[in-house]
């Protein structure tokens, strides 16, 4: 007999369930079916272009799918960023697809399954997935969230760069377009590598725990990791109201949406801050403030990690 309850048991297969909804396996299963059912609209929008014009967009299309499977199926902060390039494309084409569609059903599938693909890519725990794939050793990394200003211009602005630079200029070429072609292939080159390295550094974005204590690691917001050594941790847990004008704190969340942590240390740290191209050194810093994806799961890893949490 089973020593199992079934009220444990059930805990159990909610936990697993809410773990692999939580991690890359969703968003890999819906990916596998965005050609079969997006592709009918791309075609029929392709219907009306050149011989040339429909074969380059079609091998653009399928390359970029291609490399969004490769990209999920490594587990990567650099894969990350591949992921969130590509994943956005999906619905752009099938939102473009769908214009004057002449099969509205294909052409409402295809938006469709882009849309579940984007919400797919926004889950907490997608972010965790990728950028803990990057650990070493006994390392266990959580994403920081995306500061919520860069969310709405810049983060779509530098998308939309890496898409116009990809697919401009090999498309203007189909058309014997060649001047404007090879012009925008080799500004195109430049907006991509521009492009992907701003949406880089948001990937690169976590805590770190690690044997020695815990580490922020934020080149978006900060010049250097800031490690704070496990015998000085007073405190991991919710940030207090206002705590955040504090002389001693640094704020790193670029008010982030969500609950906000507090990383508190008794003995001072020296804290690079970068805001721009502005760059100023703070000293005697006590406390940092963080906003991760997923703030339970990382205070129940501080827990696991013999941190201070309350």
């Amino acid at each position: 007999m089973s020593d199992v309850s079934p009220t444990a048991s059930s805990a159990t297969t909610a936990s697993s369930t809410g773990d692999l909804l939580r991690s890359a396996w969703p968003l890999r299963v819906v990916w596998l079916v965005v050609p079969v059912v997006a592709g009918p609209a791309l075609a029929d929008a392709l219907a009306d272009r050149s011989r040339a014009v429909q074969v380059v967009a079609s091998v653009l299309a399928w390359a970029g799918w291609a490399v969004g499977l490769g990209a999920m199926s490594i587990l990567r902060s650099s894969t990350l960023t591949v992921v969130r390039v590509v994943v956005p494309g999906a619905l752009t084409v099938s939102i473009w697809s769908a214009i004057g569609a002449e099969r509205p059903v294909w052409a409402a599938a295809g938006v469709g399954i882009g849309a579940v693909a984007a919400l797919l890519l926004a889950a907490p725990g997608l972010s965790d997935s990728f950028v803990d794939g990057s650990s070493y050793g006994t390392e266990r990394r959580v994403a920081l969230k995306i500061p919520a200003a860069l969310l709405v211009l810049p983060v779509p602005l530098s998308w939309a760069a890496v898409a116009a630079g990809v697919v401009t200029g090999p498309l203007l070429l189909a058309a014997s377009q060649w001047v404007l072609g090879a012009i925008a292939c080799v500004v195109g080159s430049g907006l991509v590598f521009l492009g992907v390295r701003q949406l880089h550094l948001l990937s690169r974005r976590w805590i770190v725990f690690v044997p020695a204590g815990l580490v922020v690691h934020d080149p978006f917001s900060l010049t250097d990791p800031i490690l704070f050594p496990r015998a000085s941790v007073v405190r991991v847990g919710p940030a207090a109201e206002g705590v955040a004008s504090a002389a001693d704190v640094v704020d790193s969340t670029g008010r982030a949406l969500g609950l906000v942590l507090e990383v508190r240390s008794d003995d001072p740290v020296k804290v690079g801050i970068r805001s721009g191209r502005r760059v100023e050194e703070r000293d005697g810093v006590h406390a940092l403030l963080v906003t991760p994806t997923q703030p339970a799961a990382t205070l129940d890893i501080a827990r696991s990690k013999r941190l201070p949490v309350g």
